[in-house]
């Protein structure tokens, strides 16, 4: 009986300690989130800010995780120039999809043979043809994994405040939400899942290519 009793105490203090974990989380993102932008937009060369995140992101999951190795297949569409926007705010939305990538491809090794290589895509380019930006030419940057796919049930789910697909502990489930609030309020874009089955995830950012 005391044994058992230990034991429930034991647990009882890991669920604890998971959830002020998370809970210290979500406060650090959303200060982080209400105080750090300068909410001006000013010229910002796309692939440049691209490629910066992309090295930030990958090098930040190699030193949380000494053996992941991941292959980057990087494609930058070299016309883009720059555009407006609040780089700042756009480098965050690029660390949160580029983190997911990562942890995704992570999660994939896990399971798969030892054919699988983690590859994470990035890709640069214009669309004025279908765009989803009323009346204007727009920018995409697509952040793609071969990662095995969010769930059917949740993908409707994942733009919502505090949901998370990851194990307590690993995710604050606000990622996703402020990205989405970035890009569509502060910069009249979206952000949007293209596609996500056994083959991997891709999510798509769309910015006016006007300031």
């Amino acid at each position: 009986q005391v044994a058992r009793l230990a034991e429930n105490i034991r647990e009882n203090e890991e669920k604890i300690s998971q959830h002020g974990k998370r809970a210290d989380g979500i406060v650090k993102s959303m200060l982080q989130h209400s105080r750090s932008s300068s909410g001006v937009k000013g010229p910002t060369d796309v692939n440049k800010l691209v490629d910066e995140y992309v090295r930030l992101a990958y090098h930040g999951c190699r030193a949380r995780q000494k053996d992941f190795n991941a292959k980057l297949d990087i494609d930058l569409d070299p016309s883009l120039g720059t555009v407006h926007m609040v780089a700042q705010d756009i480098g965050r939305v690029l660390l949160n999809l580029l983190n997911n990538a990562f942890y995704a491809v992570q999660e994939g090794a896990k399971t798969a043979g030892p054919g699988y290589t983690p590859t994470v895509t990035i890709r640069t380019g214009r669309s004025d043809a279908g765009s989803g930006i009323r009346n204007s030419q727009s920018i995409i940057i697509d952040i793609g994994d071969n990662g095995q796919g969010i769930p059917v049930g949740v993908r409707e789910k994942i733009f919502q405040p505090f949901f998370t697909t990851k194990p307590t502990g690993q995710g604050t489930g606000l990622g996703l939400s402020l990205s989405y609030d970035i890009v569509t309020q502060g910069h009249r874009g979206t952000l949007s899942l293209l596609r996500s089955d056994a083959q991997g995830t891709l999510f798509r950012i769309e910015l006016p290519d006007a300031p």
